[in-house]
């Protein structure tokens, strides 16, 4: 395996690439709503790539899935036996029915049985990491304390948050240690910025999601951000590849999952590991 240049960080005991892929893409889905999946065959072989490139952060869901894709489903495809070195984070909280249409808040004594659904699906004993991706404010010690419990089982190995206050992460902390919070974060938005200071000063990694599309991108915009494009001239990369770099060098903590059904694209993002930006160039699209 050959590692992406971005570095390493830890999810407790583990140590993975901070350049990871996101398999959410690859079902045709996008949260709340649907898209054309990659074609199977396609999605396997990007998935091996990968991990020959060396991918060692896989994330994914159970509720990644379309009416022909899952998720779960080509990661057991196309992975299984794994790697020993590989992660596979996934998440619990949301559910969606067959039908896709998303259900309500679960009890924390639902949260076994979508982990459990999350083993099945993948082909194995435990999880690397779970997170508890909550539904905005409010309590979350009930949740993630449910998590830990499936830890002592053996089920889970380490515990993560998402969709997450400062608040919350400090009182899902309380509960027992939290390695990764997956929040949305990209060059176009300060969302989460209170978060990602808050996991540096922890020591905890901070893991983005739409850090390449940002909220409006993610909607279907196709415009880009002029100074985006003006740095990638400068640094010879592409527009996409500035924001990964841009999101790795908000600090050591924070790691990137780009996702993509299009394997031209996985190589491009795997290589934004190497693209390095100025405190100027940094400073710039800070701004933006």
């Amino acid at each position: 395996m050959t590692g992406s240049g971005a570095g390493r960080f830890a999810l407790g005991d583990l140590t993975v690439d901070r350049l990871g892929f996101g398999a959410m893409r690859l079902t045709g889905s996008r949260p709340f709503s649907a898209g054309e999946p990659s074609d199977r065959d396609t999605s396997i072989a990007m998935l091996r790539r990968a991990v020959d490139r060396g991918v060692d952060h896989v994330d994914t869901a159970a509720f990644y899935f379309s009416r022909t894709r899952s998720a779960n489903e080509l990661i057991n495809t196309a992975l299984a036996p794994y790697p020993d070195d590989l992660v596979i984070v996934t998440k619990v909280g949301p559910h969606r029915g067959l039908d896709g249409s998303w259900n309500g808040k679960p009890e924390p004594a639902d949260l076994r049985g979508q982990v459990e659904e999350n083993l099945r699906q993948l082909g194995r004993d435990h999880l690397s990491v779970v997170n508890y991706r909550t539904y905005g404010p409010g309590p979350v010690a009930e949740h993630v304390g449910a998590l830990h419990d499936l830890v002592t089982e053996g089920l889970v190995r380490h515990v993560g948050v998402s969709n997450v206050t400062v608040e919350q992460l400090d009182e899902a902390l309380t509960v027992g240690p939290v390695v990764c919070v997956q929040n949305r974060y990209s060059l176009d938005s300060d969302h989460s910025h209170d978060v990602l200071a808050r996991c540096g000063e922890l020591g905890i990694a901070f893991v983005p999601f739409f850090a390449i599309a940002g909220p409006g991108r993610e909607a279907g915009a196709t415009e880009e951000v002029d100074v985006v494009g003006e740095v990638a001239a400068e640094v010879g990369a592409s527009p996409a590849q500035v924001r990964i770099a841009y999101t790795l060098h908000q600090g050591d903590h924070v790691l990137a999952i780009p996702g993509t059904s299009n394997p031209d694209h996985l190589d491009a993002n795997l290589d934004a590991g190497r693209v390095r930006l100025t405190d100027d160039q940094v400073r710039r699209l800070g701004q933006a």
